[in-house]
């Protein structure tokens, strides 16, 4: 059975103080729910400081992004080795990244690469936009992305993708549990082709999009769906305490 993992990306938001003070006003009660891991991905400022909140909880850390050279003339950029050490997971691909900086499938594989050069466990993110998805090519540009992504890359089960439709990413439409889990199913059956089945059902895939308290049992009831990639939310230390509760007792119960 795929234990279930929660990922809160609190994207821009949060100086250090603000960071650390919000992991306290969560620490106990995440700290306190087992049978989910549980993943807190704060801006690159803060990943120390939330480091040392979190030491010896069951609470994980998380990086929003990284560039797949490990050195060199690159301003700006994080790159993997900055991260080896400190954190144990990366979210990479995501929409934000694609639409505003430009992160092709190529691009993303890289960074994918590095990541796993460096023992980090990459969170490839995947989704189609508003358009893509009236027009009905959402199974075209999930199965290209994942396909691109994981490209000359060894079956490696310790993978986590997101699913992120971006029509339902801080919006507050968020997807249907039926509509994402169709979705998640042939996320899975793409990795079984480019992998195998028994690589492909130990993979955990997750939901964001809109994601909150009072909608997060409706995707983490459906079978494909291991947990969920949580924004806004996240933020808010009661809403993300109760996601991870919810996850727990529902993928308990199964």
């Amino acid at each position: 059975m795929r234990k279930p993992l929660i990922a809160g990306n609190w994207k821009m938001n949060t100086n250090i103080t603000e960071a650390v003070t919000l992991v306290q006003s969560m620490l106990s009660g995440l700290d306190s729910i087992d049978g989910v891991d549980k993943v807190i991905c704060p801006p690159f400022i803060s990943l120390d400081a939330v480091k040392k909140c979190i030491s010896g909880t069951s609470i994980k850390l998380g990086a929003q992004n990284m560039y797949f050279k490990e050195k060199g003339a690159f301003t700006g950029e994080i790159s993997v080795n900055m991260l080896t050490g400190l954190c144990q997971f990366v979210i990479l691909g995501h929409s934000e990244r694609r639409q505003f900086f430009a992160e092709t499938d190529e691009f993303v594989n890289n960074k994918i690469k590095a990541a796993f050069q460096a023992g980090i466990t990459p969170i490839l993110c995947v989704g189609e936009s508003l358009e893509e998805n009236e027009a009905r090519c959402t199974q075209e540009v999930i199965t290209r992305q994942v396909s691109k992504g994981l490209a000359e890359i060894n079956p490696e089960t310790q993978l986590i993708i997101a699913y992120e439709p971006i029509w339902a990413i801080g919006t507050g439409k968020a997807a249907s549990g039926r509509q994402a889990n169709s979705t998640i199913s042939m996320i899975r059956s793409t990795v079984a082709e480019l992998w195998q089945d028994n690589v492909a059902g130990e993979i955990r895939i997750l939901y964001g999009g809109s994601v909150t308290g009072d909608n997060i049992a409706e995707f983490v009831s459906e079978p494909d769906i291991d947990g969920a990639l949580v924004g806004g939310a996240s933020l808010k230390a009661d809403d993300f305490i109760s996601i991870v509760k919810q996850t727990s007792e529902i993928k308990a119960a199964k």
